[in-house]
Formats: structure tokens, sequence, C-alpha cells
């Protein structure tokens, strides 16, 4: 028997050596491949210190006081990137070089901005849009446009770390970016006087507009959170009880769940601080030549859309629990079943299934169908929309944007109210797929077809930087942009019959509370 155990330990203590030497292993063949990839530049190092933060909100206490302090972000901007970084032909798709194509300061407006649009007359409500991580407020600059001419005043809310260089998003936190929802929330509801109050939220951005809505709704956020076991605090700002809470809710590709691969940022995070090891802190590092979105990525952004995700996850599954979601307001999903950045699943199951029957709706992209007859093209990965269309007990409205028959690229909308075996009604779509389009993805839902940065055709007499068709070929390493980024559509072919539905829902939530 002794022998046995002495076998038994060594074997463990083996196990353990061997467990230990292969996740060294790990590391180190991680970070040689980090360390071979292209060197951080001057604006993934800086620190711009004209920056919101949750814990200055005690002095920053208006949108006013916001607008103030991003002026003085983006002068700390120009003085610390802009004006040391080199100028000439080689950078040219350098959007920190000025007056190269990519310079986002040469476009008018700059919409790495904050920015509010006004109606015509009198505006009859407000839309507060919230971006993703990594992106701006131009993300959700048309269907603002949209709905300013429709009567809202709109505020397209600049979350703290973004706009400006990526190295914000090195000390970024969600907490900082729910203090400037808040914010924005409360500047629209000054100016309204009661009137009704809407938040469109895209990516990161839905989950921010969640975390807002369940502090409106709870009127005690720290009780709230300490009761599903979080502890981080409510977000500063004004007390809970007077937060407005929102009519409706539109949420665009949602961050309600992402890879479980997120949980192991912290860890690359530590391995970051290590002399000469800066470049793990990235997940990517490529060239800036996006005026309006980040390309590059950080370990400490991946974990901070899981630290959101995980706690509007845990609020709403106890809420719902307690069944305190009756009053949720009306929430349509914008949704791709196929999304290589967030879980379509989550938005499902995490969200729409909680919430009281017949309020909400989901509008789903399929995979295009005709692409699906070849398999050298494309796997089936839409069992979501074929699982949800055949689910007679789904408890919102299913409308499935999807060809009419596998053989044609004609598109229709397939609407099925809660509760129905089948849809109850069918709409023929304008557009058609693309003949180069598989699916949609989580980054081209917001944006038009006569996008003027992505969409299918560059601006007719416009010498700016137009990145929406590119389609280019080569062999292998030729190229600093990877494939991946190539092969995304960056545009909805469907965007029109979308914001339809948009302007239609949030003008019946705000009708409904007039």
């Amino acid at each position: 028997m002794m022998n046995l155990a002495r076998l038994t330990k060594r074997l463990g203590l083996w196990a353990l050596i061997a467990t230990l030497g292969f996740l060294t292993g790990v590391i180190v063949l991680y970070v040689l491949w980090v360390r071979s990839g292209p060197p951080v530049q001057r604006w993934h190092t800086i620190e711009l210190k004209q920056e919101l933060s949750a814990d200055q909100i005690e002095e920053i206490r208006t949108f006013a006081d916001y607008l103030a302090l991003e002026a003085r972000l983006f002068q700390e901007l120009e003085d610390k990137v802009y004006a040391l970084t080199p100028r000439g032909p080689e950078q040219t798709l350098n959007r920190f070089s000025s007056g190269s194509a990519a310079d986002p300061r040469d476009r008018d407006p700059n919409w790495n901005h904050s920015f509010e649009l006004l109606p015509a007359e009198q505006p009859i409500g407000g839309v507060l849009l919230l971006h993703g991580m990594s992106d701006g407020p131009y993300s959700l600059r048309a269907i603002g446009l949209a709905l300013a001419e429709q009567g809202y005043q709109v505020l397209g809310l600049r979350m703290p770390g973004h706009g400006t260089a990526p190295a914000g998003l090195l000390s970024v936190t969600w907490e900082d970016m729910a203090a400037a929802t808040r914010l924005g929330m409360a500047h629209l509801a000054d100016q309204l006087g009661g009137k009704p109050l809407h938040i469109i939220g895209y990516s990161t951005g839905a989950a921010l507009a969640l975390d807002y809505t369940l502090d409106a709704m709870a009127g005690d956020a720290v009780a709230t959170k300490k009761a599903v076991g979080l502890n981080r605090q409510a977000a500063a700002g004004p007390g809970n009880a007077s937060l407005s809470a929102p009519a409706s809710l539109v949420l665009v590709s949602p961050a309600i769940g992402i890879t479980k691969a997120a949980a192991v940022t912290p860890w690359l995070i530590r391995l970051s601080k290590l002399p000469g090891l800066e470049q793990v802190a990235w997940t990517t590092l490529l060239p800036e030549f996006d005026p309006f979105n980040y390309n590059a990525f950080t370990a400490n952004a991946s974990l901070q859309v899981h630290r959101m995700t995980r706690s509007a996850t845990a609020r709403l599954q106890q809420l719902a629990r307690q069944g305190s979601l009756t009053d949720f307001p009306a929430t349509l999903v914008l949704l791709s079943v196929v999304d290589a950045t967030v879980s379509p699943n989550a938005a499902v199951n995490n969200l729409l299934g909680h919430l009281r029957e017949g309020s909400h709706a989901l509008l789903l992209y399929d995979i295009n169908r005709v692409a699906v007859t070849s398999p050298l093209l494309v796997t089936d990965r839409a069992a979501l929309s074929e699982q949800l269309l055949a689910d007679a007990n789904l408890p919102f409205e299913l409308t499935l944007i999807t060809n009419a028959s596998p053989e044609t690229r004609r598109v229709v909308a397939l609407r099925k109210p809660p509760f129905s075996a089948e849809p109850t009604a069918t709409e023929t779509l304008s557009e058609p797929w693309p003949q180069d389009a598989l699916s949609l993805s989580h980054v081209d839902l917001p944006f038009p077809i006569d996008d003027p940065l992505y969409g299918r055709y560059p601006p007719e007499q416009s010498s700016e930087l137009f990145l929406g068709q590119l389609a280019v070929r080569g062999e292998r390493g030729v190229l600093k942009i990877p494939a991946q980024w190539l092969l995304r559509l960056r545009h909805n072919p469907f965007y029109d019959y979308q914001e339809q539905r948009v302007l239609d829902w949030i003008d019946e939530a705000n009708a409904d509370q007039l």
C-alpha cells in the first residue's frame, strides 16, 4: 500500500510538472509570436489625461462639462500624437499623420467627437446612440440622421477611450463608459422635459444600454448588484432613483455573450507589465488606416466586454427569477445569425427569452442560402435561424431576412408573431443578396449601402478614403491587412428595410409614452 501511495504521489507530481511545462511552453510560444508582429507605435502607448473616468463624475456632472473635457482631450491628442507623427507619401493611410487620406480631422464633421442632431421643429422625443468597443460615434451616424429627420433629438455619445488613440483601450473600464452613458441620458432628459427617451446600442453599446436600463428600473442598482453577487458599485452619476428609464431599446449586434477565451485576458494584461512584453497587451496590432475605428485591440478591451456581459446576464437572470422584468422597455434586437465577435444564441437565451411575452422582437439575418448549395463555398452555420423559425413557443416576434428560396438571391422578410408555429407575413425586399456575399457580419449591420466610408460604391466627386468594397488579390504576406478584414462585408445590403423597422419601433414606443 505504501508503494502504491508513493507511486500515486509521484505520478501526480509528474503530471503537475508536465502541465506547468506545457503551459510555460505555450506562453513562451505566444510571447514569441506576439513579438514577431508589428511594433507598438506612439498611438499605442500615449497616455491621454483629459479623458473621463468614473471617479471624475463629481467634477464632470453635465454633458456640457463632458464636451469641455472632450475638447481638451482632442487638443491633447493633437499635441502628443498628431504633432509628432511624420508626414509624407509613406504615411498616406495613417490616420495619425496630418493631411493623410485617413486623417479624420479633414472630414466635416469629424465623427470621432460626440455629436448632437436637432430636428427642424420641436423634438417629439430623444435618442441616445451608444457605439461599440474600438469604434466611435460614426457607427450609428446614419440612423441618427434618420431619427433627427423623424423629429427626435439625437445624441451620439463618444465613449471614454475611443475616437482618439487606441492606447485608450489599455486603461478604459466599462464603469467609465457607464458613467458617460448616464451623463448622456441625463442631458436628454433635462433638454426634453419628460418626453420619451430611447437608446440604440451597437455591440458593447448594447450591453451599456442594458446596464443603464436595469439601473433605472431597479432604483437602487447597488442593492441589485449585491443581490446577484456583483462587487462593482453602480456607475457614478445622478442618483438611481432619478434615472430616466428608456421607452424602448434597439440593440444592434448586441454583446450579451462573448467567447469564454476573454476570461484569460487578465493573465495577458499582467504579462504585458513585464519589461519588453508591451505587445502582449494587444490582441491585434494593425496599421491604423480607418479614420473612425481602431484596428488595434487590447486584452483589456476584451476583459471589459467580458465583465460587462457577465454583469448584465447575471442581473437579467436574477430579475427574471424574481418576476421583475415585466416592465422592461420594448426591445428590438438586430442580429446576424453568423457573428464571429458576439454570441447570437446569447441574445436569444440570455435576453429575449427572459423578457415579457409579446413586447419584444428579433430581426435576424440568415446566411445566404444560395451559397449553402455549394459545399466548396460555405458550411451552413445558420442552425439558429432554422431552430427559431420552427419554435412555436418563442415569446417574441421573429423577423427572418432570408432567401425566397435556396435557388435565388431574392430576399424576403418572414414575420412570425410570438407563440406562432410559422410565419404569417412575407415581404419581398428591394435588394437581393450581393453575388459575392455569403452572410452579414458583426460589423456591417449599422451601415447603409451608400455609406461614404464603408458603402458599396465610393461617393461621386470625393477624394476621401473609401474602405467599402476593397477587392485585393496577390500573394500571401504582401498585404499588411489580414485577409479576414477584407472578407467581411462592410455595409448592410438590407439597411433600408432595417432602418424603417427601427424608425417604426421607436415611433410606436414613443407614441405609447405620450
